[in-house]
């Protein structure tokens, strides 16, 4: 069958094709990137249902405006309003079918083929593949524990002019790296030197363990003249309250967010309704905060559990930032004392021990450390975690 030549330009996602591995009975894995599902607030979200259909099943079941339903835009500027960034109205950001979406908007909406776009390397795989599939030539700037190294992406943005530079500033997958404050007024700063759209997704933000992060690029944005109108920023629920909602949004320059919602309107018309209602009945019932706080508390406990036991069972073979918020722990294979050094054959090495993880090589789109590895600690519980990390232990 003769498909579309653009499709040369991905491949099929790696984790995807461990995820056919895992089949294996009593397996322990940290490969998923999924928020734990006992978490969900279920009786809120049910509370919610039900109130959308009490107070507004017209306008919960009938088709939508294609930049989303009016009351979620309200509630979700209202939400953004309580992190810092008090200057978003309604109008100023559309709802998107999760933050993927708003990914695909920003490839159809910016991206012609040979296009270069700056992401950070390692960055999240499903952004590769999406802007390599609209003909993006990715170029990765670095990153250490205290995000991208805005030294080197200041360099990199003056020698390759890209169509836009895409980061996850706060708790990043794979990197759980936190963009440091300084580090993000340099980057307001440097799209306004270099008039360079930046891309801001920040899906885990609200995940944090202990004090809460710097401000996002968004909310001080403000303090940055000419800064917002260099600026898209993607919100998402899906870490937070639910992925099923497939609920987030996307804030960024009205001339953008115009063809944005033109592009939307050919592939989906309009988010669910459904959904959309269900997520403005839950923020306006002021439950998310509440929420937040017992997630926050349980994967803060998960992830100093991971980090403890690697330090003991897997001792100067792995080295590590321990993640202050997110779901993942991103660590480096040393091959001290002559252990394994390739993430690839780890992974192997561990399935057959009964635990998964993702090998690092797949999130970088050029220069791949293959040393490297992605473990999800969301989904296991302490005791788990502990045994999981033995087997890796036995594994190395």
């Amino acid at each position: 069958m003769p498909f579309a030549d653009r499709l040369n330009n991905v491949e099929t996602s790696a984790i995807r094709e461990l995820f056919k591995l895992l089949g294996k009975p009593g397996i322990i894995s940290f490969a998923g990137g999924f928020p734990d599902s006992a978490m969900f607030d279920v009786d809120g979200i049910r509370e919610a249902v039900n109130a959308a259909l009490t107070e507004e099943a017209g306008g919960a079941l009938q088709y939508g405006a294609t930049e989303g339903y009016q009351p979620l835009r309200e509630q979700l500027a209202a939400f953004m309003a309580s992190k810092g960034a008090h200057d978003v109205a309604a109008n100023d950001l559309i709802v998107t079918t999760g933050s993927q979406q708003g990914l695909d908007l920003l490839g159809k909406t910016l991206i012609s083929p040979g296009d270069k776009v700056i992401v950070e390397g390692p960055t999240f795989l499903a952004t590769i593949q999406c802007f390599r599939l609209y003909g993006a030539e990715l170029i990765s700037a670095p990153v250490d524990g205290d995000g991208v190294k805005t030294d080197v992406l200041e360099r990199l943005i003056a020698e390759h002019k890209p169509k836009f530079v895409y980061l996850i500033p706060t708790f990043g997958n794979p990197s759980g790296a936190m963009l440091s404050q300084a580090r993000r007024q340099q980057v307001l700063e440097m799209a306004v030197k270099h008039n360079t759209l930046i891309v801001e997704d920040d899906p885990y933000g609200d995940l944090y363990f202990g004090d809460a992060p710097p401000p996002s690029l968004l909310a001080m944005s403000s303090t940055v003249p000419g800064s917002r109108e260099r600026l898209v920023h993607c919100g998402s629920l899906s870490k937070v309250l639910s992925p099923g909602l497939r609920v987030g949004w996307m804030v960024g320059p009205a001339e953008l967010l115009a063809k944005a919602t033109m592009c939307k309107q050919f592939s989906d018309a309009h988010t669910s309704t459904f959904a959309q209602a269900t997520a403005a009945q839950y923020l306006k019932a002021g439950r998310m905060p509440a929420t937040l706080a017992k997630v926050r508390a349980v994967y803060a406990e998960r992830a100093t559990t991971i980090g403890n036991a690697l330090r003991r069972e897997l001792g100067d073979a792995i080295e590590f930032v321990q993640p202050q918020g997110g779901l993942f722990v991103w660590a480096r294979l040393t091959g001290a004392g002559g252990k394994v050094q390739d993430g690839a054959e780890l992974a192997r090495r561990a399935i057959d021990n009964g635990v998964a993880f993702v090998p690092g090589a797949p999130f970088y789109a050029s220069q791949p450390d293959h040393a490297t590895l992605r473990l999800s600690f969301a989904t296991v519980g302490v005791p788990k975690i502990e045994e999981g990390v033995a087997r890796l232990g036995q594994a190395l």
